[in-house]
């Protein structure tokens, strides 16, 4: 069941876990949207920003597809869409699914990428072994967007800012 009582539309009828998963968010454009949303709440047209392709009235199903299924929280006096705790929770496997395309072909590194897009690439390619040990602070301004990655022991952390303190 979903926060709203609705039951999540049914692609998949079987009891495979991964199977459910997919019939929450396995719909094309649903993961991007969690992804544009990672670092920081954001209205419609800040998401629509960093999603190439995508028409607004895909990403109106999408966002409300999200929200039913308790992924995103959807603030209608403000027009603000947020990350639940469900949602903060798919992070890792956005990086899974990055850290996996590392090792397959064809990807093209001329196109188009966003913020929060780079900003969940660059952990992924995060050397964790030679990380360790070692501190950094790092400041990123994209003019729209801004984040600040600290490493830690090994541990990679990145939070959206109105402006970077980090060089």
């Amino acid at each position: 069941m979903t926060k709203h009582g609705k039951s999540p539309r049914i692609r998949y009828d079987e009891g495979c876990l991964a199977a459910h998963a997919l019939n929450l968010v396995g719909d094309r454009w649903a993961l991007l949207v969690v992804r544009e949303l990672m670092f920081a709440p954001k209205r419609f047209q800040m998401i629509r920003k960093g999603l190439p392709g995508i028409t607004a009235s895909v990403l109106t199903g999408r966002l409300e597809q999200l929200t039913a299924a308790g992924v995103i929280d959807h603030d209608e006096r403000l027009g603000i869409y947020a990350l639940t705790g469900a949602g903060r929770g798919l992070l890792p496997v956005l990086e899974a699914l990055c850290r996996w395309a590392l090792t397959v072909p064809g990807h093209d590194p001329t196109r188009f990428i966003s913020p929060s897009a780079l900003m969940i690439s660059m952990g992924v390619n995060l050397m964790r072994d030679r990380a360790a040990g070692r501190e950094a602070l790092a400041g990123f301004d994209f003019g729209s967007e801004a984040f600040e990655m600290s490493l830690r022991d090994g541990q990679l952390r990145t939070i959206a800012v109105k402006q970077p303190d980090a060089p």
